[in-house]
């Protein structure tokens, strides 16, 4: 079957929202204020460290998610992730890699926030799609992901595997020595794995088209394509004023 007879037997769908990377810097403050909101339910001692951008934000090293309601533009959910290609992942703060992941294209999702609202489940599937698409189509091997209780048993309902055998919690350094479970995805097989189980995601993930998640890839490559990636979000150095 062509490639093209795959793309014409997709479904559409509209969703109420859109999910974008972050081009503006009114766009970066929302995506900060669903952070906040969101941590701040479950920690609430970290609702003031979040109650602004962070560098990872600003320095141009990661691509930052949202999701806007179509209705109001008010912040939905977001995330944030970026690849090892030019400096090591926020997690190598705090733990060492195996050396299965060494020499790998890896990528990190951190920040994931969604609204409380009903929802905020959908913008969490949606925002999770977007990263697996990304990743496809940026050439990235696998995902990793720190995750606190009881965020972890989502990324496992998700066929993530834990990264260090036994699935401890390790306190994290960077993330105010919260202990985190760190997991991985590697992007193949867990696609592969989701065909083999009928898993009820595969569909809406693989087999239906939302025009309203907006693609930008951050290259798998080198700098000079990552640059050029950065320029297309229109929001990528510190420092630098995006255009409104």
């Amino acid at each position: 079957m062509s490639q093209n007879t795959v793309k014409k037997s997709l479904q559409t769908e509209s969703l109420p929202f859109v999910i974008r990377c972050v081009r503006s810097e009114e766009e970066l403050v929302k995506a900060v204020a669903i952070r906040k909101s969101a941590y701040g339910r479950h920690l609430p001692e970290l609702a003031t460290r979040f109650s602004a951008p962070e560098a990872s934000d600003l320095d141009g090293s990661s691509r930052v998610l949202v999701a806007l309601s179509k209705l109001d533009g008010m912040p939905l959910g977001s995330m944030r992730f970026r690849t090892n290609q030019h400096q090591p992942l926020d997690v190598e703060q705090s733990v060492t890699l195996p050396e299965s992941l060494r020499n790998r294209v890896l990528t990190e999702a951190t920040r994931l926030a969604v609204s409380q609202a009903a929802v905020g489940r959908m913008v969490k599937a949606m925002l999770m799609k977007a990263m697996f698409l990304q990743c496809e189509a940026g050439g990235v091997d696998c995902m990793v992901a720190a995750a606190r209780s009881p965020m972890d048993r989502f990324y496992q309902w998700l066929y993530f595997e834990d990264v260090f055998p036994g699935g401890d919690f390790v306190p994290m350094a960077h993330a105010g020595m919260i202990p985190h479970r760190v997991m991985k995805c590697d992007i193949a097989v867990t696609k592969r794995r989701w065909v083999e189980v009928d898993y009820p995601w595969y569909p809406l993930f693989f087999e239906t088209r939302h025009p309203d998640i907006e693609l930008v890839p951050m290259m798998a490559t080198d700098s000079s394509s990552s640059s050029a990636a950065d320029s297309r979000s229109g929001f990528a150095a510190a420092g630098r004023r995006a255009p409104r």
